[in-house]
């Protein structure tokens, strides 16, 4: 008879506090774009020797994780302090697991604790904004996708101290005798296809036809060479039930306290770790088999239960059906450099492993596609010589394009009368990942498999290519050892564990199991069930699949209790895998957001029923006691680290290229930047592509972020190697330059004449522009020079080249003319 599992203890209410990181930039404000127009936004981290970070008030980030069995409620700490003297609103973009079940949020002002509500997602953000423009403490917490999420704070006051509280569970991976968890700190930067159509978040990318809310998910990120200014500490908690043999971590060092044999607590070595790659902890069990288990919860929601069954042992297979294989590499701007090899690596020996009789073919994508060969062609010497020749020609640069490679390796297979197996290697920084999905759903007829490659990759995409795909997924870091990938996917392809999986329920009372079609398993790992049972009940069930060619089935007996108070995250992992299993009916129009009314209804109401996040639900917190002063808050959108591994110059473009602004249209299809001079300068200005010219960083400054100025294509002027500028153009281009569009603007209405409308231009208020100038050199004289023009002193950290002020609007050419001025922009950005 197969007993409930007990948990070993009763899964507490854990909080997990995530609270938006501060570094000036955008306002976030609705900008409209255009195809080729750049919208413009900065960020500052301090610093000269690019350690200082004093107005970073993001201080410190704690997580905290409980794990009992497959188990686990994480605790994440992070407090921020406003540094400016003025309110703002903090706006912070960041990842969590993409089965994270979240289902609680706090706010902690001092002494006093707002606990969120779950509204839908247009009333919250309703509540939020009316409580942030009459001056009240509030917080909001949207998800964006089921690993992306955004934390708005509002009127945090000069000085003041606010924490966020959110709490989730999940399940635990296990596969052959060992379990994984992950916790990812860094959203990667996201390619986004599509023609632009405005923006309605802070992130770099404007909203497409195709993706939306890309700039919602795209933050800001931290310029090469410097950090987002706080840290992160994690520490685990195991209790294992069984004794624990190993446990380590491949991305970071840990150290481990065993009190007992089946219990551990995991701390990272150091406790100033930049968090900018996943966060990865496996630890293996005795006996290394997991036992067959049904954990049940009752209560007033109902009767809701997890079943985990063991796999059987694996029996080889008496004869290895020939495969088909289409290997498909990430070339893009992303993998350059140490990914892509990783990505090589494992691909060589993958292709190492194939047999004769097997045939294969060979895509890469980036901006475009490349086919190897017209069609797959057996895995002959010659062959695998071209198909080895041809991959290590490839370099990563370009776009994530990965629609035209899903369907350049998936079309041929609707046609085909056996199974072709596809293999993903990418990190899946793309966008329009639901887009991505719904096309693999389209093409029943292959089996995808996905390797991430990196050390923070887009865990929900390839995830759901594998289960759509039918197929498995392995992820790679770039400290991982490629061949033992190589080998898994070998061996997985070559001999599946159990095919045809399914279940007889034997007439017992249970409804609504997820997932609805049990995937194959090709390794070692249990079969995971989440539904309801609508009464007591005692039974038998019988597991029965595909094992080896054989037929195979198992009974089991299992008890469904009357009454069950414990394990209650039980209703709230069976309300997320509900919400996972609506989506799959409309990833498209759920990634266009226009999902079918029916689908978007029911994820809502599931998400109020179960208080739980979801695209749909909101959790919204506002502190009614106590009113604000100092009108509206600025907006201040959070950069983020790029993920360890990840090339800027692959990212952003060549090496004369720099990040500008905070604004990475490198990745978007329609609307490349880059920095550039010169003969790169023109040769955009040929291809329409916008130009952004940014003054050269003096010898040691500070400014790891600069605004940039788009030269229209009428406005380029020939450089010194293929023509000369007349005095008047020269000094016009070296005043231009240092100034940001709106700025620049208003600077040449003054030179022109046009008074009336300068003085009707939004950035001025009673006469004066505020702004954020950044210097070449910050001295006491250069600071008097400043005070002569009159310019009003906001804010100024000794640890930086940046001073935010106002000024009359008349001075603004006096001041930019400044040698010691090196760009200036408005403090916040304008509609």
């Amino acid at each position: 008879m197969l007993k409930e599992r007990a948990l070993g203890f009763v899964l507490p209410m854990i909080t997990v506090l995530m609270a938006a990181w501060i570094i000036m930039g955008s306002n976030g404000k609705a900008v409209t774009a255009t195809p080729g127009q750049i919208t413009e936004g900065s960020l500052f981290v301090l610093g000269a020797d690019g350690e200082g970070t004093s107005t970073c008030p993001l201080k410190h980030t704690r997580v905290q994780a409980e794990i009992s069995g497959f188990l686990a409620r994480v605790n994440v700490t992070q407090q921020f302090e406003n540094p400016l003297e003025e309110k703002i609103e903090a706006v912070y973009t960041f990842p969590l697991p993409q089965d994270a079940a979240v289902d609680d949020m706090v706010m902690r002002i001092g002494d006093r604790t707002i606990r969120g509500t779950i509204k839908q997602r247009e009333e919250a953000r309703a509540i939020y904004e009316a409580a942030r423009n009459a001056g009240h403490v509030a917080s909001l917490l949207d998800q964006e996708r089921p690993n992306i999420f955004t934390q708005s704070v509002a009127n945090i006051m000069p000085n003041a101290t606010i924490t966020i509280t959110i709490s989730y569970v999940e399940m635990l991976r296990y596969e052959e005798g060992s379990y994984q968890f992950v916790f990812p700190m860094v959203v990667g930067p996201r390619y986004i296809p599509g023609t632009p159509k405005g923006k309605q978040g802070g992130g770099w990318a404007p909203d497409t036809d195709r993706v939306p809310d890309a700039s919602r998910v795209t933050p800001l990120v931290t310029p090469e060479g410097t950090r987002s200014g706080h840290d992160i500490a994690l520490e685990v908690t195991l209790d294992a039930g069984v004794p624990i043999t190993d446990v380590r971590s491949t991305l970071h060092e840990i150290e481990a306290i065993r009190p007992t044999p089946s219990r551990a607590v995991v701390r990272l070595k150091d406790r100033a770790t930049i968090p900018n790659r996943d966060f990865i902890l496996r630890y293996d069990v005795a006996g290394r088999d997991i036992q067959d288990a049904l954990l049940t919860h009752k209560g007033r929601e109902g009767g809701f239960f997890t079943l985990i069954l063991q796999p059987p042992a694996r029996v080889s297979a008496e004869e290895v059906t020939p495969k088909e294989l289409v290997f498909v590499l990430d070339t893009s701007g992303s993998m350059s450099g140490f990914p892509i090899e990783k990505a090589k690596e494992t691909m060589r020996l993958a292709l190492d492993n194939l047999y004769p009789p097997d045939t294969f073919n060979l895509i890469t994508f980036s901006g475009d596609t490349r086919i190897l060969f017209p069609h797959p062609v057996p895995a002959s010497r010659q062959n695998l010589r071209l198909a080895q020749e041809f991959l290590t020609s490839q370099q990563g640069s370009g776009g994530t394009e990965m629609m035209k490679a899903i369907r350049a390796a998936l079309d041929s297979s609707d046609a085909q009368d056996h199974v072709r197996i596809v293999c993903f290697m990418t990190d899946g920084y793309v966008g329009n990942d639901l887009e991505i999905i719904a096309e693999i759903q389209r093409h029943p007829n292959a089996r995808v498999f996905a390797f991430g490659i990196g050390n923070a990759v887009n865990h929900f995409l390839l995830d759901r290519m594998a289960e759509c795909g039918r197929g498995e997924v392995e992820y790679v870091t770039l400290q991982d050892d490629g061949s033992a990938a190589a080998r898994k996917f070998h061996e997985r392809i070559r001999n599946p564990l159990l095919t045809d999986v399914s279940i007889n329920w034997e007439g017992l009372p249970v409804a609504d199991v997820y997932p609805r079609r049990i995937p194959d398993l090709f390794s070692a790992k249990p079969v995971i069930l989440s539904g309801r049972y609508l009464g007591q009940a005692r039974g038998q069930i019988r597991l029965s699949g595909n094992l080896a060619g054989q037929s195979f089935s198992r009974e089991l007996e299992v008890l469904f209790p009357d009454s069950e108070p414990q394990h209650d995250v039980l209703a709230t992992l069976w309300a997320r895998r509900r919400v996972d299993d609506l989506m799959s009916g409309d990833y498209d129009g759920i990634q266009s957001g226009e999902p079918r009314p029916d689908i978007k209804e029911a994820i809502t109401q599931i998400g109020l029923q179960y208080r739980l996040m979801t695209q749909y639900t909101s959790f919204v917190a506002v502190e009614e006691t106590i009113i604000t002063e100092g009108g509206q808050p600025r907006r201040i959108d959070v950069p983020v680290e790029m993920p360890e591994g990840v090339s800027y110059q692959g990212v952003f473009g060549t090496e004369e290229m720099n990040i500008v602004a905070g604004r990475m249209g490198g990745m978007t299809s329609r609307a490349p930047i880059a920095v550039m001079s010169g003969v790169l300068a023109r040769q955009a200005a040929k291809t329409s592509s916008p130009v952004l010219i940014v003054p050269p960083s003096p010898p040691h400054s500070t400014v790891v972020a600069r605004p940039a100025h788009r030269l229209q294509d009428t406005e380029l002027k020939e450089d010194a190697n293929c023509g000369k500028l007349t005095p008047q153009e020269a000094e016009r281009e070296a005043l231009i330059a240092k100034l940001h569009p709106a700025i620049a603007s208003l600077v040449e209405g003054l030179q022109k004449g046009a008074r009336q409308s300068v003085e009707n231009n939004s950035l001025i208020k009673d006469g004066k522009v505020e702004l954020k100038v950044w210097l070449t050199v910050k001295s006491s004289e250069v600071l008097h020079q400043l005070k002569q023009l009159g310019f009003e002193v906001i804010l100024n950290s000794p640890s930086s080249s940046l001073i935010m002020g106002r000024i009359s609007w008349e001075k603004l050419t006096e001041l930019a003319k400044l040698q010691t001025v090196r760009f200036i922009a408005p403090l916040v950005d304008s509609k």
